[in-house]
């Protein structure tokens, strides 16, 4: 199936034991709790993301004493990947889990192993837009959490203003402002490859200048047509990667940065230019408020000054597992997330940093700097594309590792390209997708 939204995005409407770390105690599949009922749900270990977990499953429980949310953690990126697929397929998951929406979300087999959601009726509340990056076949499965978030580079304002330096809107203007910044003595663009996911934003928050380039690549894409090593637009993400590690652009302990020390570094003005989701702007306003309205926020820059295009990325899905026993209470979980409550419910636990993908759900006006950054973009549907992974159901699994090689010297570019193309066609197999056999 090719997830092709029905729409553009909406102006301002988003080893396993290490895994199971149990906030409060959790069983493994739910159970009885004082003559009520205890759900669990399976989240990755972002500060940021427990944070407004444990404030919806708080919430929701004032709303429904009866029903008990416990939490349970699991890694992100691709270790995190393989402990949902492995619980899916064992039958024992959580009762409920948070994933990813778009291709990763198409390879979990959603067909065999959630409960589909079409019918009910807090789908009502869930955007049009997000529909389509949790449909598999004729059915719904998930409902959004978190917001709406972009594909960009943050980007330390005091740094900029000490050096007398403007937002760059084309890729050139970005590489002279970064010259600069390495010439004043601090790091010009952070990378955190120890946290090795993080490293793949100069590829997936390019897409958008791709799109501009190439408006029908994500359906030439998904019937293996076009490749990243063939595309001009597309090969520039990790072109351009190279060309930064080239010219000693990153912090100097990129190799061994983690995303929380990638974070200090941005907002205590040590690195002045991070590429990564902004989904990191409340796990700054946790560790570090008083820096927050110091961090703003840019598309990576492609070569169109006049088109200067941000990639946003929907938000992440919760689902419900057919291996659940407690699908009553798990589904009144799931509506709780999908209202109005459940929005507030996280604006009030970390703050929102995009658009809330739910019927009704406001931004607050005192969003974070970086965010008013962003609204423009979201406005304009002519100045966003969704990430191609929401475009597509092929992504392969290999490229946080191929993007580190990249960013390290150890692989060109265009090796990096041809080898992620090799990782996707694997992908595209497994899918039984027209063209790829």
């Amino acid at each position: 199936m090719i997830l092709t939204p029905n729409r553009r995005w909406p102006a301002i409407a988003g080893s396993v034991a290490a895994a199971a770390l149990v906030l409060t105690g959790c069983s493994g599949g739910g159970g009885e709790n004082g003559g009520g009922k205890t759900i669990t749900w399976l989240v990755d270990n972002t500060e940021n993301t427990i944070t407004y977990a444990e404030q919806l499953a708080e919430d929701f429980h004032a709303a429904n004493p009866d029903i008990t949310v416990e939490i349970e953690t699991r890694p992100q990126g691709g270790d995190g990947d393989n402990i949902v697929k492995t619980r899916l397929a064992t039958g024992d998951m959580a009762d409920v889990f948070s994933y990813n929406t778009g291709s990763l979300f198409q390879q979990i087999n959603p067909e065999q192993n959630l409960v589909p959601l079409t019918g009910e009726s807090y789908m009502d509340n869930v955007s049009e837009s997000f529909k389509p990056v949790v449909t598999a076949g004729d059915d719904v499965y998930g409902v959004p959490v978190g917001t709406g978030s972009a594909g960009a580079v943050l980007y330390n304002k005091k740094v900029y203003e000490e050096l007398g330096l403007s937002v760059p809107k084309t890729w050139d203007e970005f590489m002279e402002n970064s010259r600069k910044i390495k010439d004043s003595g601090t790091a010009a663009i952070i990378q955190s490859y120890q946290t090795t996911w993080t490293s793949q934003l100069f590829v997936l928050g390019d897409f958008a200048n791709v799109a501009a380039a190439n408006p029908t690549f994500p359906e030439d894409y998904t019937a293996n047509k076009v490749k990243y090593a063939t595309d001009p637009a597309a090969i520039k993400g990790f072109e351009h990667l190279e060309e930064a590690y080239k010219a000693g652009l990153f912090n100097e302990d990129f190799a061994s940065t983690t995303y929380a020390q990638a974070l200090e570094k941005l907002a205590n003005g040590e690195g002045a230019q991070y590429p990564i989701l902004s989904f990191a702007l409340p796990e700054l306003k946790v560790a570090y408020p008083d820096q927050l309205n110091d961090i703003g926020l840019f598309p990576l820059p492609g070569d169109d000054p006049a088109k200067n295009p941000l990639t946003v990325w929907l938000p992440g899905g919760v689902y419900l597992p057919k291996s659940t026993e407690n699908v009553d209470e798990a589904k009144k979980f799931l509506a709780f997330i999908a209202s109005t409550e459940g929005c507030e419910s996280q604006t009030a636990a970390v703050g929102a940093n995009g658009p809330y993908l739910v019927e009704g759900c406001d931004l607050p006006e005192d969003v974070p700097t970086a965010v008013k950054d962003m609204l423009p973009f979201f406005e304009d549907e002519s100045r966003n594309s969704p990430a191609l992974e929401f475009l597509s159901p092929v992504k392969g699994p290999a490229l946080e590792q191929i993007t580190v090689e990249v960013g390290s010297g150890i692989r060109s570019a265009k090796d990096g390209a041809a080898l992620y193309d090799a990782d996707v066609t694997k992908q595209a197999k497994q899918l039984n997708l027209p063209g790829w056999n």
